[in-house]
């Protein structure tokens, strides 16, 4: 029989009980292998949300190229949304820094995928690279109206 941890029954719970103990120095009772995969978890989730953004901005800076005809309000407020946003997770985390041409280059694959869902366009016609640079990415003003 399957003896199930804190850890397994509630989340919550073990992550309250890890505190406690870290607080009061009672180290020796710390769940050391479950914290340690939480903590590498949390890395990886921030480097996820930073190709997160990427995708869907990039995606919108596609569409924003490739159907100028279609541009709107909406695409120029993601698109200044999704600017702030990475800026704002690279300044709350500045080690992914380095990371930001890897990311970008993830990420460029799920806004390949954005423009396949949301737009008419072939994305086999598309660049299968990324055709921006950084400053075309975060820089480039957006005016909807032109």
């Amino acid at each position: 029989m399957q003896t199930t941890t804190l850890y397994e029954q509630d989340f919550y719970a073990w992550a309250q009980r890890q505190v406690e103990l870290l607080r009061s120095g009672q180290l020796g009772e710390l769940d050391i292998d479950n914290l340690i995969e939480e903590i590498e978890s949390l890395g990886r989730q921030e480097r996820q949300g930073l190709r997160n953004r990427l995708g869907v901005l990039l995606g919108h800076l596609l569409k924003w190229r490739y159907q100028p005809e279609a541009r709107s309000k909406s695409w120029a407020a993601t698109i200044r949304e999704q600017r702030e946003r990475i800026q704002e997770h690279l300044a709350e985390n500045p080690s992914l820094r380095p990371y930001l041409a890897e990311a970008t280059l993830k990420g460029y694959r799920s806004g390949l995928n954005l423009v396949d869902r949301e737009t008419p366009l072939n994305i086999k016609q598309l660049p299968q690279s990324c055709p921006f640079s950084e400053a075309e990415i975060f820089e480039e003003p957006i005016d909807w109206q032109s």
